[in-house]
């Protein structure tokens, strides 16, 4: 057995050492090195990526995550009050998947103050802020900022 140890521990750092070699990547067409600028994806990949993130499945999953935040925080006894952060990222979450298009930024405030600014494509999608953000536990008011874009020419 005490001759069996050392052999099994530099198998270990053997293992270690050839599976530290390869870096970590995000993605497929992340670059290898960290320094080596990333490629620019092709136009079908930018729409196929903006199909995704505006279907229904995405915004299922989208509100399904809102969800088991706020369970979470229920379980946790965060009724009361919520981080800042969390309570604007799960803002963000629910307008990006819910107004697809828009150039949007959202910043919580103590008290559940949510403040939304930027642009969207029409004043259906600008109407529908508040209702969205207001579903969120914790927010308390929302300051919309937002503004309807001009439409491109």
């Amino acid at each position: 057995m005490q001759k069996l140890t050392p052999f099994l521990i530099s198998g270990l750092l053997i293992f270690g050492v050839a599976a530290c070699d390869n870096a970590s990547k995000t993605s497929e067409s992340a670059p290898n090195n960290p320094n080596e600028a990333p490629q620019t994806p092709t136009a079908k990949t930018t729409e196929a990526s903006q199909q995704d993130a505006q279907s229904e499945v995405r915004r299922k999953q989208a509100n399904s995550d809102i969800r088991a935040r706020e369970q979470r925080n229920n379980t946790t006894g965060g009724d009361t009050t919520r981080a800042k952060g969390d309570l604007a990222s799960e803002v963000r979450s629910k307008l990006e998947v819910n107004i697809p298009k828009s150039q949007l930024t959202v910043n919580a405030a103590d008290g559940g103050i949510v403040t939304v600014s930027g642009t969207v494509s029409n004043q259906q999608e600008l109407a529908k802020i508040e209702k969205l953000a207001k579903q969120i536990k914790g927010v308390t008011s929302v300051v919309v900022k937002a503004t309807v874009a001009p439409p491109k020419k």
